[in-house]
């Protein structure tokens, strides 16, 4: 299954102290508030991964600079982004590639009060293939201050073993400048995949955070097994354990999937467990996703989400559908493509009465003699109910091969 390769403007809004941009621990007890300290220090840290791996409807323009017999791949692209009640943004991003090296920048800038964009944020990616079997990245963020300057805000290191019959091991560490602009470690995660059988593995994560003493303590445990099953079917079982602060581990959230496919007809469901306030496992919500070929240069995707929680009603100890996103992606003769997403959800003020469209975002990608342009809009209801139009996206490429519109999210069995 194709996703969508992510190109929007870094937009980082300040940390709200009684949040957790992460995840909700509000059901969870006492042990679990631990796992609230862990999402708000690493607050930046997640927002700074998110750039690279989200997976909302996107379009990408790249302008290729390389030519067709040259091993070094090289492009560059820009998007301009503008949406009611946010100044203005551009982003550019690049990637290069020469050797064993690849490089792939970020650079964001804002409308200033002169009319002219002025830089924003940064972020600098370098991917080096040590050897057959090592792979290190290094990921640095910047902040841009008043006169321009960067500044570095933090900085990810991450490198991955391949071991004979396909194991592998995964350390990556994240630091943060001091007030003296010296490098403080802030999170550890530590990766180890196994393969136990034909078709199985296992995947253990342990990420450690600063403890009182100085050092790093493990305050987060993630246990996956994933087993290849017949007829393209994948199931995964994913717990993920926190400290109860007397030196054991309890459970905090479980999460069960399974991803079929068959034909061109990709389907995916994924149940979620989180203990109530009695410690006993209780189903909240659960997904189902399904891909298909409609036609002939015609894709769908619907994504069904129910919960326990609807907004405007107290829970009932049920499941009920609180979302459904809907994405269709054409492509006609002309190469001219199009992408439609719908999202329609309960109204707060009246939840009984089924779900209605909140938003609808449309993509068009026209190509042309001299090059392509693809424009995104995004339209979204207001408090009178109707639709108006909030964000609009503008890339522009003179590489007409270069323009991608695909769509997912879910992953495609190996």
């Amino acid at each position: 299954m194709e996703r969508i390769v992510t190109m929007l403007p870094l937009k980082i809004p300040p940390p709200d102290a009684n949040k957790s941009v992460a995840c909700d621990y509000s059901q969870y007890r006492d042990p679990r508030r631990q796992m609230l300290r862990i999402c708000r220090l690493s607050y930046l840290i997640l927002l700074v991964v998110g750039i690279y791996f989200c997976f909302s409807l996107r379009v990408v323009a790249q302008t290729s600079d390389s030519h067709p017999n040259d091993p070094d791949k090289s492009w560059t692209a820009t998007t301009e982004s503008q949406s009611d009640n946010v100044n203005p943004t551009r982003t550019t991003e690049s990637h290069s590639q020469r050797g064993n090296r690849t490089l792939d920048t970020q650079s964001v800038q804002r409308l200033g009060t002169d009319g002219h964009y002025e830089p924003y944020q940064d972020i600098e990616k370098e991917t080096v293939k040590v050897d057959s079997t090592t792979v290190r990245t290094i990921t640095r963020a910047f902040a841009r201050d008043s006169s321009g300057g960067k500044t570095l805000v933090q900085v990810t290191e991450e490198e991955k073993h391949t071991l004979p019959g396909g194991d592998s091991n995964l350390v990556r560490s994240v630091s943060n400048p001091d007030t003296n602009g010296n490098l403080q470690l802030v999170q550890r995660q530590v990766a180890q995949t196994k393969k136990i059988s034909k078709g199985v593995e296992e995947t253990n994560t342990t990420i450690m955070l600063p403890s009182i003493d100085g050092g790093l303590a493990p305050a987060m445990k993630m246990q996956e097994r994933q087993t290849h099953g017949a007829n393209n079917t994948v199931e995964s079982n994913k717990t993920t354990l926190f400290p109860d602060g007397t030196g054991n581990w309890q459970v905090g959230e479980t999460r069960q999937s399974t991803i079929r496919q068959e034909g061109n007809n990709l389907t995916s469901e994924e149940r979620v467990s989180r203990p109530d306030s009695e410690g006993k496992l209780g189903q909240i919500a659960r997904t189902v996703s399904k891909e298909s070929e409609t036609a002939p240069g015609e894709k769908s995707n619907s994504v069904e989400t129910y919960s326990v929680d609807v907004p405007g009603s107290s829970r009932d100890g049920s499941l009920h559908l609180v979302e459904r996103a809907t994405i269709t992606q054409r492509t006609n003769s002309t190469g001219q493509q199009s992408t439609e997403q719908k999202v329609e959800q309960p109204n707060p003020g009246d939840p009984s009465s089924g779900l209605r469209m909140t938003t609808l975002t449309t993509d068009r990608v026209q190509p042309g003699p001299s090059g392509a342009k693809s424009i995104r809009t995004i339209q979204a209801r207001d408090a009178n109910g109707s639709l108006g139009v909030v964000s609009v996206d503008t890339s522009k490429s003179d590489n007409i091969h270069a323009i991608q519109i695909q769509i997912g999210p879910a992953q495609q069995p190996k």
